[in-house]
């Protein structure tokens, strides 16, 4: 039995579970789900009462319906931009208006704004009007992408970095997004799948080599996912000594307005944190013991003492700080010293 496969039964117990607790399933039909849930998981070995098991094949906190409605979403959108595209006849060559593209570009700039002052829903929503005026853009898609993985939202971002790449198969950004957004997932397998078509396409972007080493260092040996292996700390786009450069990281959240950019304005905190190069340069840090060290600087040990009071510093304060920008192109110019 797969663990791909065990990973599903496990989010149909819980769906069947929440079922029968928040009083979807009627009375009378109450047991006949509990019986059916018991031997749904003796037939695929998955017992819910055993936590570690849990805890090993749980896509928490993403859930069944939660996949679903994204499908549904996803293969909607895509629909209806196909539709739109037919309906259009010898006109869709046109595609939209120079006046529909430089109100649409205004609209992503804004929302790259409001990205930089982590107005996430608000930035979703000024995309989401560019989009309504230009569909031929991926960088719209993407950007929106970028929003919903910054506020948690990953399924939502991979059905935006799918669209992107519908629309625009050669845009590589697009594959990054989607590889991040597999990977909060934790479905490691498909992020190293975008990853890799990236990579065919951009054989040399550092960015992708790393995400797709991350990922691969959480597959198992039969091609199933494991959130209990290490990230590692090995990949191309590397610094010295596994140290993720910090320089690609910054690129990988960054903004921008090119074919290549990102949402927009320096990167938040919370979002570089999700990012698995950052999550790899953290274990780093504490196996060689060099995080008792990094916490020893005055200008480190006072932000994280901000970050515990709630007050979360922007990218852009914590690179005004010299001691901070120094340390980050430490990181970016040699993680091994």
């Amino acid at each position: 039995m797969s663990e791909k496969q065990q990973r599903l039964v496990l989010s149909i117990i819980d769906f069947l579970n929440q079922s029968i607790s928040d009083g979807t399933i009627k009375s009378d039909d109450k047991e006949s789900i509990e019986v059916a849930v018991q031997c749904i998981g003796e037939a695929f070995g998955v017992d819910p009462s055993d936590q570690q098991q849990v805890e090993r094949l749980s896509v928490k906190p993403a859930t069944l319906p939660t996949i679903f409605d994204v499908y549904l979403k996803t293969r909607e959108k895509v629909a209806s931009t196909s539709q739109s595209s037919a309906a259009s006849g010898s006109t869709a060559s046109k595609g939209p208006s120079a006046e529909d593209k430089a109100k649409a570009d205004k609209l992503k700039q804004e929302g790259n704004a409001l990205m930089s002052s982590k107005k996430y829903d608000e930035a979703i929503e000024a995309y989401s009007q560019a989009i309504a005026l230009d569909t031929t853009n991926p960088i719209y898609y993407s950007n929106r992408a970028a929003a919903y993985s910054s506020k948690g939202d990953h399924l939502s971002a991979v059905g935006d970095a799918e669209l992107a790449i519908a629309t625009d198969p050669k845009f590589v950004k697009a594959y990054h997004r989607l590889g991040h957004a597999q990977y909060c997932l934790s479905d490691f397998g498909a992020a190293a799948d975008a990853f890799e078509r990236g990579l065919k396409l951009d054989p040399s972007n550092a960015s992708l080599k790393s995400g797709l080493e991350n990922s691969k260092a959480r597959i198992t040996n039969d091609g199933s996912n494991d959130s209990q292996h290490d990230v590692s700390t090995s990949d191309s786009g590397a610094a010295g000594g596994g140290m993720p450069n910090m320089a690609d990281m910054l690129r990988n959240f960054g903004g921008g307005g090119g074919a290549g950019g990102g949402a927009g304005g320096m990167p938040d905190l919370a979002s570089m944190m999700n990012n698995p190069q950052m999550m790899a340069m953290a274990q780093q840090l504490m196996a060689n013991g060099g995080l008792g060290n990094l916490m020893q600087n005055p200008a480190v040990a006072n932000m994280m003492s901000r970050v515990q009071q709630g007050d979360m510093p922007s990218m852009e304060e914590l690179m005004s700080n010299p001691a901070l920008r120094d340390l980050a192109n430490q990181f970016g110019a040699g993680g091994g010293r």
